[in-house]
Formats: C-alpha cells, structure tokens, sequence
C-alpha cells in the first residue's frame, strides 16, 4: 500500500506525462500556445480562445482540488492557509524551468526540473538555519536573474 507522499509523486508523474503528450500532440495543447504566445494572433487564425481558455481553467481547477485532496490526505486536516506564499516558488520553478514571462514558451519538463531546483534550494536555505525573509530574497533574485536572462535571450533572437 503507499503512502500519500509515494502515492502524491506517482500522480506527479503521471499528471506530468499525460500533460506533457497533451501539449505536444493534441489540438488543445497546439492552441494553449498559440494563446500563450500572442492571443489576438491565434483569434485571427480561428483558434476559439475564449473556448480554450474556459478549458483550461476546468483543467486547472480540477487538478488543484486533486492537489487539495492530496494535501488533505497528508496532513489530515482542513488548513486554507497551509500553502501560502508559494506562489513566489511556483514563478521561480516556471521561469527557471524555461517558462516565458511574456507567454508561448515552456515545458513540463522543464518546469519540473525547475521545480526541483528550487527545492534544493529551499532545503539548503533550511539546512543553513537561514530565516524565512532571506530565502524570500533568495528566491527572487533567481527570478531576477531568469527573467533578465530570458529578456537577452529573446533580444538576440
């Protein structure tokens, strides 16, 4: 039987390929790009976005109940504040996984090693006794750093 960490990494996995294959070879996933990268550009090449994009909410919405349910499941108890401020390491683990800031760009790969990076990061921010506030900064000097490297990239480009 497995536990809700083991149980929480397989669903990770899962959810990453079956998501990773979506994007690449669906009609919904060559749409949620074309959003992404210049939405005006996409209407006018008939992508519906208003459908596409009421899509992707649902999807959005039902795998963050699943995260919920998940949650739950490890901690036992109903807490709406048990995950915030996370949201800074969610953007750094995008941005540094590839993600474009301006849109149309990223991989679930990507994100996933972005993800861990920031993991590690965090973990050793901990092991070193630092206080919250300076992983904080950490943090966003990543993001900083990222962004300022995917605006040259996208300049010489």
């Amino acid at each position: 039987m497995l536990d809700a960490r083991a149980a929480g990494g397989w669903l990770l996995a899962i959810a990453a390929v079956l998501a990773a294959l979506a994007l690449r070879y669906t009609r919904l996933g060559r749409h949620t790009f074309a959003i992404g990268s210049n939405e005006l550009t996409a209407r006018l090449c008939g992508v519906p976005v208003e459908r596409v994009k009421v899509y992707l909410y649902s999807l959005a919405g039902a795998f963050t109940g699943l995260a919920g349910v998940m949650q739950f499941s490890r901690l036992t108890i109903g807490d709406p504040t048990v995950a915030a401020g996370l949201e800074l390491d969610v953007i750094a683990a995008v941005v540094i996984g590839g993600g474009s800031l301006a849109g149309g760009e990223g991989s679930i790969l990507g994100s996933l090693v972005g993800a861990l990076i920031v993991s590690v990061i965090r973990s050793g921010c901990a092991q070193m006794q630092m206080p919250n506030w300076v992983q904080e900064i950490i943090t966003g000097a990543i993001i900083v750093v990222a962004v300022a490297l995917d605006r040259r990239r996208h300049r010489w480009t």
